[in-house]
């Protein structure tokens, strides 16, 4: 038997990276998964890759009456909902996102992505779990929820609003009597298409890819399976009594200061 069967699951920002990674194992361990996404083709795409066990719809986490449409599609409940869908605000290319120069415009499309779509996803969650009694809503924050960014303050905050606010999701399902949990993954620099522009295809990918995990005491990038691992935890029935936590997949890097490898002689 799959840590998941019988299970139903949403995943928002599903088209790619940590969000194609969860709904792959999610279907790979039982459960019926709906991908949603923004990216229409590649959402599209990724549910045929998997197999019958998934199901693509549209979904812009921004619009309520996006997540009305595709929650009524759920004749029957709703098991298990990721808001992974998350954007940095550089997605068009470089652009002032510090305390001082940041615009108030490219603060609240950072926000209205990142944080109201999460709002809106544990609402309308909520209420599709009601009835079955239980679920798990488990939100894709950020290390950099928990530590300031200065040249990504709007990416920071939402992210910390998110970790925030799953808390308060996790204790309102409590106090109404509800086995709903809900729970917060933190990765830091996890390989996903959202790193490429820093990246870059060119001769100096491996260095810029050295220099950008020098301070994770593991000395490597996260891979998208390994976030998927743990929401595979959370959303399976292992999870019972875990709500309200929060869960960072980061290399260390928040342990303290960065580990140098000893030598054989030290």
């Amino acid at each position: 038997m799959g840590r998941l069967d019988g299970k139903i699951a949403l995943i928002t920002g599903a088209a790619r990276g940590i969000g194609a990674a969860i709904a792959h194992v999610y279907c790979a361990e039982g459960a019926r998964v709906w991908l949603t996404d923004i990216d229409v083709e590649q959402g599209q795409r990724i549910a045929e890759e998997i197999g019958e066990a998934a199901r693509f719809a549209k979904l812009d986490v921004r619009k309520e009456a996006d997540w009305m449409a595709v929650m009524a599609e759920l004749r029957d409940g709703l098991d298990v909902l990721v808001n992974n869908a998350g954007i940095t605000g550089f997605e068009q290319g470089p652009v002032a996102h510090d305390p001082e120069h940041a615009t108030l415009a490219d603060w609240h499309a950072v926000h209205a992505t990142n944080l109201d779509g999460v709002f809106l996803g544990c609402k309308y969650a909520i209420a599709a779990m009601r009835g079955r009694g239980s679920g798990s809503i488990i939100n894709i924050s950020s290390r950099s929820g928990l530590v300031g960014i200065p040249a990504a303050a709007a990416y920071a905050s939402s992210k910390a609003a998110v970790r925030n606010h799953s808390k308060s999701v996790a204790l309102y399902c409590a106090e109404q009597g509800l086995a709903i949990r809900c729970n917060s993954i933190h990765p830091a620099a996890v390989l996903t298409p959202m790193w490429e522009p820093m990246l870059g295809d060119g001769p100096d990918r491996a260095q810029r890819i050295a220099e950008l995990v020098a301070d994770t005491p593991l000395r490597r990038f996260g891979q998208p399976e390994e976030v998927a691992a743990v929401a595979l935890l959370l959303a399976s029935d292992e999870a019972t009594y875990i709500t309200g936590a929060e869960f960072n997949i980061d290399g260390g890097l928040l342990a303290g200061s960065a580990a140098s490898p000893q030598t054989a002689d030290e």
